[in-house]
């Protein structure tokens, strides 16, 4: 049993965004892919999952530019999973241009158990056969942001839509960061430092909710509230 997972893919115009290039939402996508397919090759896929009344739960993503791949492009897929904790785990990612290191991700997961919600220790959750060797894929540490934005602009209303929700019944990890991507302008979108985004998820929402968006300007980028009737359903750091 392979500890990692690798395959390429070619950058279609259906994961590019305006600019030509594979769009920012589009990569959170296929990391979450990424994850999924490894996730099924371990025996520890949705279906597998919900036999057993569990479900993966996104915690938090981080996600480094150093640059992205233009449509056309072939790229190397590449994942793999940290030895886990007691009741948290990593999977790690990375996309290779020509053996170059363009992009790297690393997301926090927990279990949990669908019929209550309740957390399901992780800390023997991979097959017994599955030796699992390597490290992070950067060191950098998920940033904190404050909870709640007293002050800050409010800036835009989002309506989660029902092709926002996943087979968990709630509002999709990636369709965060694409109702963040479409809460700006083309002009301004481009104009944002998104060298490195992090996505902290506190709570989750479902179709026909309304969410607040809130921003603030910081030294390096922007920081973004999402909530729902004062409740904090993500916070986002784009530097």
């Amino acid at each position: 049993m392979c500890e990692e997972l690798q395959y390429d893919v070619k950058i279609v115009p259906g994961i590019a965004d305006h600019t030509g290039y594979l769009g920012i939402p589009d990569t959170f996508c296929l990391f979450q892919d990424m994850a999924a397919t490894h996730a099924q090759m371990l025996g520890l896929g949705y279906y597998h999952l919900l036999e057993k009344d569990l479900y993966w739960l996104t915690v938090k993503t981080k996600i480094i530019f150093h640059k992205r791949p233009k449509m056309t492009d072939t790229v190397t897929l590449h994942t793999w999973p940290e030895a886990p904790g007691r009741l948290r785990c990593y999977r790690n990612y990375e996309i290779l241009l020509n053996g170059e290191q363009i992009i790297a991700g690393r997301t926090e997961w927990a279990m949990i158990r669908i019929s209550d919600g309740s957390l399901f220790k992780v800390s023997g959750i991979y097959p017994e056969d599955l030796v699992l060797t390597k490290g992070p894929v950067f060191e950098e540490p998920y940033v904190r942001i404050p909870e709640q934005f007293d002050g800050f602009e409010e800036y835009y209303e989002y309506k989660v839509r029902s092709t926002d929700i996943d087979v968990g019944a709630h509002m999709n990890n990636v369709a965060y960061i694409r109702a963040i991507a479409g809460s700006f302008s083309c002009d301004d979108w481009d104009a944002m430092q998104k060298n490195c985004i992090d996505l902290l998820y506190r709570n989750p929402c479902h179709e026909g909710d309304i969410l607040l968006f809130q921003k603030h300007s910081t030294e390096t980028g922007t920081d973004i509230r999402i909530s729902r009737d004062g409740t904090t359903l993500l916070l986002a750091r784009l530097q």
